[in-house]
This record gives structure tokens, C-alpha cells and sequence, in this order.
């Protein structure tokens, strides 16, 4: 008996250094909580693409453990005026108090369309990945940012906020969809922003990563065939619906974020690979 209760105290003696260092598998949900949050739900169709829940190893700043990429989004108090075209490092500017309410959006056509605060998404060629084109969101060309092109099926990204306390900014995945003339990729193509809207507030104390990948990585929109013909035919839909696409869907054009900033300095974003199903793992 005394040599059974020797094994089992040196067992558990082993085990607590993964308990001491938040060793626990977590299920990464794309609903958002903590720091960010979602503004809605989308109601999945046929039509959906979504990025499956898998189990990883957290850290302590709530991210996955593993590889990834890492963009900053950083608000600055004075527009840039250096040409940052094809000036990769990592990092985006905006305005720090600037950009516009996403739902303001909605029915503007592209060609009209104010860039400032603007992030423009754009798919890699075969071979590349992630890369920033252009850093600088805060001329009237806005920034450019290119994804993999089936990045919504095969990364997640995570979010948080930093700076200041008290800073406050919403992200919106946009797109345009066919204007008046109902032929998509014309002069008249309108703008159609997501449901969902990413909220970040950065409050006094830790800031933590949370999976944000439903608001960035797709775009949740109501489809009416009465209103939107082309859209709908497009996605094969006869009745209003709502559906959550995936970045670089080809019944849209022109993916972008729009970045409505007040006062928050700084988002962490990072992008994890899903391999074999586990974000963060190589």
C-alpha cells in the first residue's frame, strides 16, 4: 500500500507544472466574448463557409500556441503622407479618431466611396500568403492587404486590444454587390457591409485574444431577390435569407474593412494556420 501511494503522489507532482501553466485545451468558438465582441448571429445556409471549432493549446494571453501571422493596426493622431506602397512590415496605419459607422454604408456606390479608414482585402496569387501592400489607410486610397485566397477555410484570426484605456473602435467586413444595372463589376456596384460588426473596447488591465474569426473572415449580409436579383441568383436563393459568406466569395466584389476608429491605438491581429484541424499548429 505505501509503495501505491508512492507512485501516485510522484504523478501528480508531475502534472502540476501543465496546471500551473494554463496547459488546457480549449474549443475556439467563432462567436466573440471578452474584449471583442459581435453584434450578430448569422443564420447559416447552404451557401455558408465556415471554419470548423477545433481544440488548442492556449496561452496566457488567451492566443493559440503555435505559428502564425502577425499584423497591428495602429491608429495615429496625424494622417501619413509617405508613400507606404508595397511597404510590408507588419502593420497598418488609420486615423485614430476617423473612418465612418459601417451601416452608413450600406447602398453607397464603390466609386464614391471614402477610402480613409479603409482596409482593402485582396486574395494571393498561387504561392504567396499573407502580405501588406499598402500600410497607410489614412490617404484617400486607403490601405491594402492581401490574404490567402481560402483563408477563411484554413486560418482563424485572433484579436485584442492595446493603448490607452478608454479607446474604442468597430471593424466591418465590407464588399459590393451589383448596383442598378444588375451587372456586378460596373461603375454603379453598391457597398454592402456584414451584420456583424467587430466592437473593440481596450480597457484598463489585461488585454487577452479572442477568436474573431466570424467578423473578419466573413461577411453576413441579407440577401432579398426582390431588391438584390443578381446576388440572389448568384447564390441560387428565390426567397429573402440570410446568409455568412467567406472572403472572396465570387458572387462579391471589392472585400474591405471598414475601420471606424475613437481613440484606440492599437489591435493586435494574428492569424493561425488550420492544419489537420488545430489552428496554430503548422
Amino acid at each position: 500500500m505505501q509503495r501505491i501511494l508512492s507512485v501516485v503522489a510522484t504523478c501528480a507532482i508531475a502534472l502540476m507544472p501543465a496546471l500551473l501553466t494554463g496547459g488546457v485545451l480549449v474549443a475556439p468558438a467563432l462567436s466573440t466574448s471578452g474584449n471583442v465582441s459581435s453584434t450578430s448571429t448569422a443564420t447559416k445556409t447552404t451557401t455558408t463557409t465556415a471554419v470548423s471549432a477545433a481544440s488548442v493549446t492556449t496561452t496566457g494571453n488567451g492566443a493559440p500556441s503555435g505559428s502564425h501571422y502577425n499584423l497591428n493596426i495602429i491608429g495615429v493622431p496625424k494622417d501619413k503622407t509617405a508613400d507606404m506602397t508595397g511597404n510590408d512590415g507588419h502593420r497598418i496605419f488609420v486615423q485614430l479618431t476617423g473612418g465612418e459607422d459601417a451601416g452608413s454604408l450600406n447602398g453607397k456606390l464603390f466609386t464614391q466611396l471614402n477610402r480613409v479608414n479603409k482596409i482593402f482585402l485582396q486574395p494571393a496569387p498561387l504561392g504567396e500568403s499573407f502580405l501588406v501592400l499598402d500600410a497607410n489607410a489614412t490617404d484617400s486610397n486607403g490601405a491594402l492587404f492581401q490574404l490567402p485566397a481560402d483563408v477563411s477555410k484554413t486560418w482563424t484570426v485572433w484579436g485584442r486590444a492595446l493603448g490607452t484605456p478608454g479607446g474604442h473602435a468597430d471593424m466591418t467586413t465590407c464588399a459590393t454587390t451589383a448596383g442598378a444595372d444588375l451587372i456586378l463589376g460596373t461603375a454603379d456596384d453598391e457597398v454592402i457591409c456584414s451584420l456583424n460588426t467587430l466592437s473593440l473596447d481596450r480597457k484598463s488591465g489585461k488585454s487577452t485574444f479572442t477568436n474573431v474569426s466570424a467578423d473578419l473572415l466573413f461577411i453576413t449580409i441579407t440577401v432579398d431577390p426582390t431588391t438584390n436579383a443578381t446576388l440572389a441568383s448568384c447564390l441560387t436563393l428565390t426567397a429573402t435569407t440570410q446568409v455568412t459568406l467567406s472572403l472572396f466569395n465570387g458572387c462579391l466584389q471589392n472585400y474591405f474593412w471598414n475601420y471606424d476608429n475613437h481613440g484606440l491605438k492599437l489591435l493586435q491581429l494574428r492569424f493561425y494556420p488550420l492544419a489537420s484541424g488545430t489552428p496554430g499548429t503548422p
